[in-house]
């Protein structure tokens, strides 16, 4: 009887196979840059960051700053100090213990480890101390409204000291922070792993056993792979296929309108690219931009699903300016425009990433400038060689996409001021930077209101980016996954996440 039992076990765990494990597997648009939070600069790190390193604070649904690796917090009465009173019992995923010396070495390592791009984000810390085991004062150079913010994304993310020291510069090929899952493995432009913690502080909340991320820059084949049930999850759905997944029962479909934005940037003073017409000729760019219709990029190649705009917030947020509407596309003026500068057939060259949705965006771009009498030359490139061709100044323009902020500081300081760290088209406007600066003082929305549609208004005319929509992020999913929310962010938050 025994070994009948003994043979029946072995036999129904031979069929059950993988699923027993609880692993879910998920479809990536991009393969993440690094897994390193100081040094990372892509949406889809971010996505892979959210089940592997914790935050000191994080959003809620409705964009509210939550509590996370920090408890609560408070502000000096001059704005000027910010104490964080953090989470007791907490464990690196090497067992080195979540303190405030950790907060301290991790903030610190934001700061002034080379090739940063957190300095940006929190650079108005100027010292770190620990008060105590759990309790951590910032002092800052002045009131800075967006802090809390950046302290709910990268800038927030806490590294163990001793792995990270041990790593050295191999640290993203090794991460070790605080969250649910430890990565296991990753291999470029296949697959990373991560495995449960089992010593994570929340770990009641996470049901999965493995997290298996793949890139699959193709958003056709990322949809044949969750239809086959190679996946159990996708992100950024193309829009064309959204129809035919909400009518198939064996998948769920959510959306969420993001936080960002997606234009192109000009290379304005990056190096050899630079030398174009387009960087010294706002009156081109103008032209450029007078082309381009919005409502019919979005109808031709999101069925209408995106949300046309022009500025660096969405219609939703209350940063967004009316009276700083979209211009509609006047194909005279853009040839009359060219005919008064003497170019009446300049060319672009336009890097845009390889994939189906933003390719076709490019090829739309370049048959609506084409009637003006733009030559636009499309570069297709994978996402991180297209990032380095910009760092490197070897650019003209570029289609690039921002998943945004919830402070609107956090959707253009890095971009548009002068020491900006993803600012690759070197855009530098002394007016721009003031004006960012006084609303990142300014804690009264009312004031910051008014900075922010200065600085809008500012950076329309100069054109160094020319916005033109806003996504939504979609997502299908397996219909025998449960638990999952959508946030405006566009993060996967795994937490009460489950397979039946």
């Amino acid at each position: 009887m025994k070994r009948s039992l003994i043979a029946a076990a072995i036999t129904l765990a031979l069929l059950i196979g993988p699923a027993s494990a609880k692993t879910l597997r998920i479809g990536l648009a991009e393969d993440p840059d690094t897994l390193d939070p100081t040094l990372s600069r892509t949406l889809v790190a971010r996505i892979v960051f959210a089940a592997m390193c914790d935050k000191l604070f994080d959003l809620g649904a409705n964009l509210e700053i939550v509590p996370q690796l920090a408890t609560s917090y408070s502000w000096s009465d001059d704005n000027k100090a910010l104490t964080l009173h953090l989470r007791e019992n907490v464990k690196f995923q090497n067992g080195e213990p979540f303190d405030a010396g950790a907060v301290k070495f991790s903030l610190e390592r934001h700061l002034t480890m080379p090739g940063t791009n957190r300095k940006g984000e929190i650079a108005a810390i100027t010292g770190v101390s620990a008060v105590d085991d759990h309790t951590v004062r910032l002092e800052l150079s002045t009131p800075f409204a967006p802090l809390l913010s950046q302290l709910a994304d990268r800038g927030g993310m806490m590294v163990a000291p001793k792995a990270t020291q041990a790593a050295g510069d191999k640290f993203a090929q090794h991460p070790v922070c605080v969250g649910p899952f430890k990565l296991r493995e990753r291999v470029a432009q296949d697959r990373i792993v991560l495995e449960r913690d089992p010593q994570y502080w929340d770990k009641d909340h996470f049901r999965l056993d493995e997290v298996v991320y793949r890139p699959l820059p193709d958003s056709s084949v990322r949809l044949a792979n969750l239809r086959s049930g190679d996946l159990d999850m996708i992100e950024r759905v193309a829009a064309t296929d959204m129809a035919a997944l909400r009518q198939d029962q064996r998948f769920a479909t959510v959306s969420a309108p993001e936080l960002g934005w997606t234009g192109i940037m000009v290379n304005i003073a990056n190096g050899a690219g630079a030398a174009q017409p387009l960087a010294q000729q706002k009156r081109l760019r103008e032209a450029f931009e007078l082309t381009l219709d919005r409502d019919a990029i979005n109808q031709v190649v999101f069925e209408g699903d995106f949300i046309p705009g022009n500025q660096f917030v969405p219609p939703s947020s209350p940063y967004y300016v009316p009276n700083l509407p979209p211009p509609s596309r006047n194909v005279a003026k853009a040839k009359r425009i060219l005919a008064e500068l003497g170019d009446t057939h300049p060319t672009l060259d336009l890097i845009v990433y390889n994939n189906p949705e933003q390719l076709r965006v490019g090829e739309v771009i370049q048959s609506m400038a084409q009637e003006a009498g733009f030559e636009v030359k499309i570069a297709a490139m994978e996402l991180t060689s297209g990032l380095r061709a910009e760092d490197h100044g070897d650019f003209t323009a570029g289609l690039t996409f921002w998943s945004g902020r919830a402070d609107p500081d956090g959707n253009i300081s890095i971009w548009a001021s002068c020491k900006g760290a993803l600012n690759s088209g070197k855009y530098c406007n002394p007016a721009l930077d003031g004006l960012l600066e006084k609303a990142r003082q300014t804690i009264d929305e009312s004031q910051r209101k008014r900075l922010y549609a200065e600085a809008m208004a500012l950076l329309l005319d100069d054109r160094p980016f020319i916005w033109f929509f806003h996504r939504r992020w979609e997502w299908a999913f397996s219909a025998k996954l449960e638990g999952f929310k959508p946030q405006p962010d566009g993060l996967i938050r795994l937490r009460d996440v489950s397979l039946r």
